[in-house]
């Protein structure tokens, strides 16, 4: 089976590029699964891991709060608003931004408010089923 080069990048800086045999994210309209020569494809994406299996076996998992994906057959690129990999996500900090979004939707004074709250908290469960996937694989 034919590797796929993938590049995973945040305003910050590159986080992965590399060969792939597959690369698994979470799509706007749900899960996407990606081999070597997938139809060409623009899309955003929501916040979630990216899963990138390396052609040695090995997993390499990344958190994105949401970006954009453009897939050609032979190439996946990864544009995201932010990235972390993850054995670089703090669980702790996840947990409490998950805490104080929850407090913020509970005690909301307006519904700018109540969007930024729940905004927050889906980034914060997002963060955290990534860490638990993490984990699994470890």
């Amino acid at each position: 089976m034919a590797n796929i080069h993938v590049d995973v990048v945040s305003a910050e800086r590159s986080i992965f590029s590399g060969e792939a045999k597959f690369v698994a994210l979470p799509g706007e309209s749900g899960e996407l699964g990606i081999l070597h020569g997938h139809t060409p494809l623009i899309t955003r994406i929501r916040p979630g891991s990216v899963r990138i299996e390396k052609p040695d076996g090995d997993e390499e998992f990344v958190f994105v709060a949401g970006g954009y994906l453009e897939v050609q057959p032979d190439r996946v690129t990864v544009l995201a608003d932010t990235a972390i990999r993850g054995h670089d996500l703090d669980e702790a900090k996840a947990l409490e931004a998950k805490k104080r979004a929850e407090e913020a939707m509970h005690n909301r004074g307006t519904e700018f408010d109540l969007a930024l709250a729940q905004s927050e908290f889906a980034m914060a469960a997002a963060q955290l089923a990534a860490i638990a996937r993490f984990r699994r694989k470890k």
